[in-house]
């Protein structure tokens, strides 16, 4: 990038950030945020988000504005219409923004969203991409994942900006609780009588079936958490998964120290309660990346469907079982078995979990750590045997 395309990125003003997948994808994208906001601190950012990543901009600090788009090609129920995408160029056009950056994984393409960036005639964009953009793209930073080796989402986007001229200070996550969701919280955890205990909360819940650990296995941990530890646990998961949240509860509904959330928490509240836990585990989804930005540690029961969305800069074990299938980005196992989840036990998520809770102190007034910048969280990945 020339010294005359750097000033004119330093010197923008209204950016719009374009994230159309999950919480979090928008959660691990935040250091990269933070990065653009702090370069300019009375820029305006605004975030052109799915409905879930809508949803998590009111707790982002560097989110000025969120946008929903159900964009045509992300996964949707109904297919959104042409005139939809035609009303959204002209929206983003009327906003007149200075420069939009496209923050995607590397296995998907920037170009649809590029190509809606470029008709709303913003001047700077920028993305990944694997073949030539030629002027759909301003700044193109050439794809190279994963043949030269990948990264951590949250490295890859803060990657991202810095080609632009736009450091990060700051590599961690972020996500503002707000106060009356603690409030909302340490009455709950008051009326559960959870007192000075050490608090785990168990998710066994996620959007894709390839990502989720047994369910029974998750009442087997929880049973053996009470007996060794005497923790309370909390288990939580979306309206839509209180079937399970109920099966994990059942077996040790009559100790009194596990108490069922299904369905019950806004996503403030669940951010509350994590802040509070000394533990989350939790299978390879939103709540682990919550966790990463509140500062809690985590067990992550880690579907080898792609390799980069482990916890970030938090005390973790990544469990899983290593497979030939590995990273097939497949929402339904592709071989019917689920093996590298299957294949950990109860007893190595067990151990995992009271290992992280003999290291931490209690979490309840626990801060998110601060790492150097630029600092790359390694992997710590506990393969089952």
């Amino acid at each position: 990038m020339n010294l005359e395309q750097s000033a004119r990125w330093k010197a923008a003003r209204n950016i719009l950030c374009i994230r159309l997948d999950n919480l979090g994808d928008v959660l691990m994208t935040t250091p990269a945020l933070r990065a653009l906001k702090a370069a300019r601190p009375e820029r305006k950012l605004t975030l052109l988000g799915s409905a879930s990543g809508v949803d998590a901009a009111g707790f982002l600090p560097d989110v000025d504005e969120a946008i929903r788009y159900d964009a045509p090609w992300s996964k949707h129920p109904e297919a959104p219409r042409a005139a939809d995408f035609l009303a959204m160029r002209d929206k983003l056009a009327s906003r007149a923004y200075d420069a939009a950056v496209v923050f995607t994984v590397y296995s998907q393409n920037p170009m649809p969203a590029a190509m809606l960036a470029y008709l709303a005639e913003i001047p700077l964009r920028l993305a990944y991409c694997r073949e030539n953009p030629y002027h759909l793209l301003t700044d193109w930073v050439p794809e190279t994942e994963p043949a030269e080796g990948v990264r951590h989402e949250a490295q890859r986007q803060l990657d991202l900006v810095a080609a632009v001229g736009t450091p990060a200070a700051d590599t961690r996550m972020q996500f503002d609780v707000p106060f009356e969701a603690r409030d909302s919280i340490d009455a709950l955890l008051e009326d559960a009588g959870a007192g000075s205990e050490r608090i785990v909360v168990l998710h066994p819940g996620a959007t894709a079936a390839s990502r989720r650990y047994p369910a029974d296995r998750y009442a087997e941990i929880a049973a053996q958490l009470i007996e060794r530890c005497e923790c309370r646990i909390f288990v939580t998961g979306s309206a839509d998964e209180r079937a399970l949240t109920r099966a994990v509860c059942s077996i040790g509904s009559a100790t009194g120290r596990i108490h069922d959330l299904g369905g019950e928490l806004a996503l403030g509240e669940l951010g509350a309660l994590i802040q509070r836990a000394d533990l989350l585990i939790s299978n390879n989804t939103g709540p682990v990346h919550l966790a990463s930005a509140v500062g809690t540690p985590v067990v992550d029961l880690y579907a080898l469907t792609n390799p980069q969305h482990t916890p970030w800069q938090v005390p973790n074990r990544v469990l899983y079982k290593d497979v030939p299938c590995k990273y097939c980005y497949k929402s339904i196992c592709p071989l019917g078995h689920n093996e590298c989840l299957r294949g950990v036990s109860v007893d190595e998520v067990v151990a995992a979990a009271l290992d992280l809770l003999s290291d931490n102190v209690s979490g309840r007034n626990r801060l998110p750590q601060v790492a150097a910048a630029g600092a790359f969280q390694p992997f710590s990945f506990h393969v089952a045997k």
